[in-house]
């Protein structure tokens, strides 16, 4: 059948069965995507406490052996960081909603 004779063909009668399907992701697929969400938020936050440390050590050490260089531009880009991981997860959330819970 051509799809143009699917396309003039009679419409579905009211009698017919159309499927619905339901509502949200499987619960296998939710909980694995949950915890694979938990572990990058996990590891965001690790690298940010990583990345002050990291800038705070070298400001030490380049305070003591009497150089300056641009360690607050370095410390605010990895602040930065650290705040678009801790904010990402509440603005998905209040953009997208909840998904039903």
């Amino acid at each position: 059948m051509s799809l143009l004779a699917m396309f003039l063909a009679a419409p579905p009668t009211p009698d017919s069965v159309v499927p619905t399907p339901e509502k949200g992701a499987p619960a296998p697929l939710t909980e694995m995507v949950n915890t694979v969400l938990g572990l990058v938020a996990w590891a965001g936050a690790a690298a940010g406490v990583a990345g002050v440390l990291i800038t705070g050590t070298m400001m030490t050490v380049s305070m003591k052996r009497g150089g300056s260089s641009q360690h607050m531009s370095r410390l605010g880009m990895v602040l930065g960081g650290c705040i678009l991981v801790a904010t990402a997860g509440p603005v998905v959330g209040f953009v997208f909603g909840d998904g039903g819970q």
